[in-house]
């Protein structure tokens, strides 16, 4: 079986833990367990990049999957509100989303120009959230911190991180 193909055991893991605990969310809310919600979620579980509707209804018709577009927002909804997925707003009209479960808590940094999501984690975020919790006297149960930034560029005014020309805004 070529690299490619070969499944990571650790992926294949998380992609059944989440399908017992989509089932279970569903069977909850009574709502129908189908097949095209469970290979929505699949296509989530089996990328760790952001994504937004368009990119995967896209994936789901290039993979053969018919699924209308209101199935996949309606699928994206449920995934939101049973906390497998997460829903981001960066900016732009368009939301994007990452999937929830087993990630780690993380940031963003947004590039304005090609608009990639950087991932990144640094311990001094956590520590001002518990500063500023205990000064406040809140207990803090979440953050979002999204930067935006414009890239650094190489000799040829290339991008560092796409290798396009970033345009003047």
């Amino acid at each position: 079986m070529p690299n490619s193909l070969k499944k990571d055991p650790k992926v294949e893991k998380t992609k059944q833990e989440v399908r017992e605990l989509f089932t279970a969310f569903l069977e909850q809310n009574q709502q129908r367990k189908t097949p095209e919600r469970y290979a929505i979620l699949d296509e989530i579980y089996s990328s760790k990049a952001h994504f937004d509707v368009d990119e995967l209804f896209l994936k789901m018709k290039t993979r053969n999957y018919h699924v209308s577009r209101a199935t996949v927002y309606n699928t994206l909804d449920l995934l939101v509100e049973s906390g497998l997925v997460k829903r981001h707003q960066f900016g732009q009209n368009t939301s994007h989303y990452e999937q929830a479960y087993g990630y780690k808590q993380h940031d963003h940094l947004i590039c304005n120009h090609c608009k990639k999501v950087f991932e990144f984690c640094d311990p001094r975020v956590q520590q001002i959230t518990s500063t500023m919790g205990a000064l406040l006297k809140f207990n803090v149960s979440s953050h979002s911190l999204h930067l935006y930034g414009d890239p650094a560029t190489n000799e040829q005014g290339e991008c560092a991180q796409c290798g396009e020309v970033p345009t003047k805004s």
